[in-house]
């Protein structure tokens, strides 16, 4: 078995998802090291410390810690002036993971690390410069990429960070001795966006935690939420900024009922991302100017566990991304039998099949996700069906299987050749 540091600088996996720079890879990582840990690998999670108070090393579970890392501020920095901090946590994770003269950790004392698992571009950074300094393998996950959000957002590019951004992506992927890719969507756009080994590719798709995830009652999950229990409820879960969309849903629910439905729209997530406040203020204006006030109700982020509720308690999921590396909201909602209605994008189009589980729209046009939404409503069976269906396709994705397949990776690493840089 092996011992993994995992490196999440710029998020820790003990933070709320669904608000600040917290979202899908919080999960991933706390789910995934879990996983590997029950599987009897040691995980050591290596994150930015953002305050004072946290404790410098945070026991998950047997097999998994969380240690906080001091670089830079012990406050909150935003996610765009990280990068000048890279070089200050890696010299101190590089310190965690060595003896005081830079040995590897004695077989008494813990043992040396086999494997670096970075996540994010930053994390990335720190990844490449430790796998030369203690020659162990790299296996990198990106979570998102820049060239592809560029393609899907170009408005919110901003030239100068895009392009280090881009370039030291380029550099890990290069570096890497195995890049992990959520599905063949990513991976395809790995090799055509940034020019990757396609052998060096490992298609390891997210799991969901099937004991919180799982069909239930919806009147009860409604009345549990203080939620209406009569009207359709259309439910939208994310970061509350332009990629994820959440403007296309308020615009769907507008149009829904002006065709006389009395649907309701949930709206459960916080602001991130540099345009995140001005973009939920706008969120509220907009409901106030179409005079929806009493038909969207707007929920902060949610302990993960209990996400799982709001899922139950919703007739339909909107997920429009502009830009959507796997969808972890989407099988999460599939998981708890709920239809999803999402973008066609990115890893989206390999999770929701469409007409099966769900739909998948092909444009940003409130009217297209209005009339998928419409045609679910109007026929109960046909929801019925796609309930039942999402909930057996939601099965073959769990966090067991993703720590077997990353542990197998791992095992045939260390008989490898590392990948020479450049």
């Amino acid at each position: 078995m092996s011992r993994i540091a995992i490196l999440s600088l710029h998020t820790s996996p003990l933070d709320q998802p669904g608000t600040g720079d917290g979202g899908g890879m919080n999960v991933y990582v706390r789910e995934l090291a879990s996983a590997l840990a029950r599987s009897g690998h040691r995980c050591d999670v290596f994150t930015r410390a953002e305050s004072p108070t946290v404790a410098p090393t945070v026991v998950v579970e047997p097999g998994f810690t969380v240690h906080h890392v001091v670089a830079g501020p012990l406050d909150a920095v935003p996610k765009e002036q990280l990068e000048g901090l890279v070089p200050e946590f890696t010299d101190r994770v590089l310190t965690a993971m060595t003896t005081p003269t830079g040995a590897p950790i004695r077989v008494e004392d813990g043992g040396p690390y086999d494997v670096i698992h970075a996540n994010y571009w930053l994390s990335g950074l720190a990844g490449h410069i430790i796998k030369h300094e203690l020659d162990i393998p790299l296996v990198s996950t990106f979570h998102t990429l820049d060239r592809v959000k560029a393609e899907a957002m170009p408005e919110e590019t901003v030239a100068q960070f895009s392009t280090r951004r881009s370039a030291a992506e380029a550099l890990v992927i290069g570096c890497s001795d195995a890049v992990l890719a959520s599905c063949t969507v990513e991976a395809d756009q790995l090799v055509d966006l940034y020019d990757a080994a396609r052998d060096r590719i490992v298609v390891i798709p997210p799991g969901v935690n099937h004991a919180f995830f799982g069909p239930g009652d919806t009147e009860q999950a409604r009345r549990a939420l203080d939620l209406p229990t009569s009207s359709p409820l259309l439910l939208f879960v994310g970061r509350i900024q332009p990629l994820k969309g959440a403007h296309v849903a308020l615009g769907a629910l507008e149009i829904l009922r002006r065709q006389g439905s009395d649907a309701r729209l949930v709206v459960v997530g916080g602001p991130s991302g540099t345009m995140g406040e001005a973009t939920l203020e706008d969120l509220h204006a907009s409901v106030f100017e179409r005079g929806l006030n009493d038909s969207v109700i707007f929920r902060p982020p949610q302990p993960h566990e209990l996400l799982s509720s709001y899922y139950r308690a919703a007739d339909v999921t909107i997920v429009p991304s502009r830009s959507e590396s796997f969808g972890l909201v989407a099988l999460e909602s599939m998981a708890c039998g709920t239809p999803v209605v999402a973008s066609a994008v990115g890893g989206l189009t390999t999770l929701v099949k469409d007409g099966v589980t769900g739909a998948l729209i092909e444009s940003l046009d409130p009217a297209d996700y209005a009339s998928a939404i419409h045609d679910l409503f109007g026929a109960p069976l046909r929801a019925t069906r796609f309930s039942t269906a999402a909930v057996l396709d939601a099965r073959h994705y769990t966090w067991r299987a993703a720590a077997t397949e990353l542990g197998s990776l791992f095992d045939d690493l260390a008989s490898r050749r590392l990948v020479p840089c450049g």
